[in-house]
């Protein structure tokens, strides 16, 4: 989709096309991830009391397990990609990014050093659940038969990336006619200071390099400005409520509105524009709460004390409430 935009303007990338039938049923799955390698565990002890019984926990050899499945050709692909790639790197699929999931890694970043770490992303990530389950979910032509997809991981070489530097474009009939701050959540002064600079770079970078390569008319792009001023293609999106329209309402694009493109006045820019007007990142309602994981990984002994604590209470008046007969 993007053969008409040059190589030099987008980050370097190796795509992989071994995403078979079996690694996204594997990845469609919500249990234990495990990565069959040769340095890694390959088996999961399984506890088969009853449900209603308390956990035993034991060391009998006979305890049930669950391997994880092999995918020995995906795994080297994988591997050597991410090695070429420098051993750090950035994984999505056809459409979406698993930004939703980072609070489950330990390094709480996509970045990804290996297949487990990917892999864990991606059965962890609702925005992933939805590309494998329901990609034309809001698509106009729902009646029509559903294409057969060929899913591809795409695997970038990992950059630190500023947040305040990442910008989301909008185009309609090959025009762009908006621009908002990725990072919504955040203020950025020199965003503030710098307004109609980082307008004019996105406006040159999209004549010069975006408009009419893409295959529509209308379609969503991110870049990123670095310090230098360049700026760069780093992803394409739909255009429409599948993508998120950050500081726009969907309304507004697609009739155009106040965000129509005026020859004089260029694209609408906005952004946040003060402290006051921050907010909470949209991804936090796909976390847990963080006394969930200190109390499940032990890490904060004091809340495991004051939580066994809370549960013998209230035990006790359960116990003085409903006394034995």
């Amino acid at each position: 989709m993007t053969d008409g935009i040059t190589d030099e303007i987008r980050q370097k990338s190796r795509r992989i096309l071994m995403f078979a039938d079996d690694i996204v049923m594997y990845c469609k799955s919500r249990g234990q991830v495990e990565e069959s390698l040769k340095n890694d565990h390959n088996s999961l002890p399984i506890q088969t009391s009853d449900a209603e019984e308390d956990v035993q926990w034991s060391d009998d050899e006979t305890t049930a397990t669950a391997t994880a499945p092999e995918f020995p050709e995906f795994t080297s692909a994988v591997l050597e990609a991410i090695n070429a790639l420098g051993g750090r790197v950035f994984p999505k699929l056809n459409w979406s990014a698993p930004r939703d999931a980072n609070w489950i890694a330990l390094n709480s970043s996509l970045q990804c050093c290996s297949l487990s770490d990917i892999f864990l992303l991606f059965k962890s990530s609702d925005f992933i659940t939805h590309d494998l389950t329901q990609p034309f979910l809001h698509c106009s032509d729902q009646d029509s038969p559903d294409p057969v997809i060929s899913y591809e991981l795409v695997l970038r070489k990992w950059s630190e990336l500023i947040p305040g530097g990442e910008f989301r474009c909008f185009v309609k009939e090959n025009k762009l006619i908006a621009i908002s701050q990725r990072d919504y959540t955040q203020y950025y002064q020199h965003i503030l200071k710098q307004e109609e600079q980082i307008s004019q770079a996105i406006q040159e970078f999209f004549s010069q390099h975006v408009q009419y390569n893409f295959l529509d008319e209308d379609f969503v792009f991110d870049v990123y400005r670095d310090s230098q001023g360049r700026v760069w293609l780093i992803d394409l999106n739909p255009f429409g409520e599948v993508t998120d329209s950050l500081l726009f309402s969907w309304d507004e694009l697609m009739s155009g509105g106040e965000t129509a493109y005026q020859q004089q006045e260029g694209p609408a820019f906005r952004y946040t524009t003060s402290e006051v007007t921050v907010q909470p990142s949209p991804c936090l309602s796909y976390r847990i709460p963080r006394d969930f994981v200190d109390l499940s990984t032990g890490e904060d002994a004091f809340k495991l004390v004051d939580f066994l604590k809370l549960k013998s209470q209230q035990e006790e008046s359960e116990e003085e409430e409903n006394p034995t007969q």
